[in-house]
């Protein structure tokens, strides 16, 4: 009806046929698309789009070496087309396995300790009422997340060395000297360690984000129900978080096969390279010897790993907490 009313009022005042919403892209007045409102977005993005256009898409051929035993002067063309022999090479190479397991393991502790502290954190910083106290200690903690590893590799070389200060402390505790970096398991300690103080405070943001939106009523349901502080914790404000928890938990799955190249690379030495050296860095040192084909080899079995992972920790975040992307 409300058409044939417009047809009819246009044929009325003789302007000839009414304008439709629908009408063909040349009639409508130039620069009323969906661009013309976006496009400062679309521009602000073009810088990071080249940028991975560049450095993830454009390598990408370079995969073809994992499949080649590959000679430089030969090229990618060139070379001699070998198939899956590198790939049975590097799980039939021990230090290739050793590598895995190293990777595996250093990233997994990570990964639990980097959810559990956070947390704990967030939740021990959001009992603090005083806030003048509350932001000068979330500062304090957010600092070390800004700070290279090239930065922190020297600070904790100079810290932990048998002549460092830790050790000279243990000393006068009667306590015999440790080599932090120079002893397979107290490598792998440190590492962790000093990964947690750089990065608990920056991670603890969303879990301190999570606590702001609960519900203050639950709290004070509980409290007149007579529950103490920590069973408010248990019963109110870890169920709350749990969504948050298990969104980061899945998502950080994807991170198991990188277990931090910079911060290894600072730190390692030839000495604990049984227990410290990781894909990474193995796949580095490859390079600089010029085992390219069997370091893409590596490279590429970690990145489809990584892609896997990744993609299922999507899939249980979906179904676990109803976290989509898209």
């Amino acid at each position: 009806m409300k058409e044939i009313t417009a047809n009819n009022a246009a044929a009325r005042s003789g302007s000839g046929k009414p304008k439709s919403a629908n009408a063909p892209l040349g009639d409508r007045k130039p620069g009323r698309g969906p661009l013309r409102k976006t496009w400062r977005l679309h521009l602000m993005l073009l810088p990071a789009v080249i940028v991975a256009i560049v450095f993830s898409y454009a390598p990408m051929p370079g995969i073809v070496m994992a499949f080649q035993n590959f000679k430089p002067w030969l090229g990618i063309g060139g070379s001699e087309w070998v198939g899956l022999d590198n790939f049975r090479l590097m799980f039939a190479m021990r230090d290739s396995r050793q590598v895995i397991w190293n990777t595996l393991l250093i990233s997994a502790l990570k990964i639990v300790f980097g959810l559990v502290i956070p947390v704990t954190f967030a939740i021990l910083l959001n009992e603090i009422r005083n806030m003048l106290v509350k932001r000068s200690i979330q500062t304090m903690v957010y600092l070390p997340h800004f700070m290279s590893w090239i930065i922190l590799g020297g600070i904790l070389l100079d810290l932990l060395s048998l002549e460092g200060i830790v050790n000279r402390l243990l000393g006068w505790l009667s306590i015999e000297p440790i080599m932090f970096l120079g002893d397979g398991t107290w490598f792998r300690i440190t590492v962790i360690v000093s990964d947690m103080w750089k990065e608990f405070g920056f991670s603890a943001i969303v879990f301190l984000a999570a606590l702001s939106g609960i519900n203050p009523t639950l709290y004070e349901a509980a409290e007149i129900d007579g529950a103490s502080r920590l069973k408010q914790t248990i019963h109110v404000t870890l169920p709350s978080m749990l969504p948050i928890i298990v969104v980061v938990f899945t998502l950080s799955l994807g991170n198991m096969l990188n277990a931090n190249f910079d911060q290894i690379y600072n730190l390692i030495n030839a000495l604990v390279l049984d227990k410290g050296d990781i894909i990474d860095t193995y796949v580095y040192r490859s390079f600089q010897e010029g085992q390219y084909s069997l370091a893409t080899t590596v490279g590429l079995f970690k990145s489809v790993v990584g892609f896997i992972l990744i993609g299922g920790g999507y899939y249980v975040a979906y179904r676990w907490a109803n976290y989509r992307i898209f």
